[in-house]
């Protein structure tokens, strides 16, 4: 009798164990996927103001309308945002997909790349938050640089990005766009 407790056992812990092992993991937030496709459909003008914060409060940036235009490019393998167009504080950020992770590259009038990537547990389809991960032409603890964003859905029409500036490898300040879609 013993032994057949004990077999019932194995058995009851082997099954546990092979599908604890073969059970995918669902992971938490968004789909990479998913929110690439969020972001394609921003496709178009987006017109608003600009507020800063900590350094960025202090820059010319701050308190100015602006205008991003947001286009789908590459056979709709990447998303193209275009900060400013036209004027000397022109930046450009390009969001694609590598594999399974969404990726976002910002091109910054500083002359540095910072790039980042979605981070999936803390995101949602109204509000992405994207981590910085390098970048070229830039040394994260000393040079200025755009460390991480944030994109919040508020409706259909209206969008707010965060990007979050480091100096020094500590955070330096805050720029933030309101925006919404077409208006001037």
């Amino acid at each position: 009798m013993k032994s057949t407790e004990f077999f019932r056992r194995f058995v009851f812990l082997s099954v546990v164990a092979i599908l604890a092992v073969s059970t995918p993991a669902v992971a938490d937030g968004i789909d990479a996927g998913d929110a690439f496709e969020k972001l394609k459909a921003l496709a178009g003008t987006w017109s608003g103001h600009s507020v800063g914060e900590g350094e960025a409060k202090d820059s010319d940036h701050d308190d100015m309308k602006t205008v991003h235009q947001i286009q789908v490019s590459a056979n709709g393998s990447v998303v193209m945002e275009t900060m400013s167009p036209g004027s000397p504080h022109e930046m450009i950020n390009m969001y694609h997909l590598d594999g399974a992770e969404l990726v976002l590259t910002h091109y910054c009038a500083g002359g540095n790349q910072p790039t980042m990537r979605l981070n999936r547990s803390e995101s949602s389809s109204s509000d992405m938050v994207f981590e910085f991960t390098g970048g070229s032409n830039l040394d994260p603890k000393v040079d200025n640089h755009i460390h991480d964003a944030r994109i919040t859905w508020e409706g259909d029409d209206r969008i707010m990005s965060q990007w979050i500036a480091y100096a020094n490898g500590e955070r330096a300040g805050k720029m933030t766009f309101a925006l919404e879609r077409g208006s001037d």
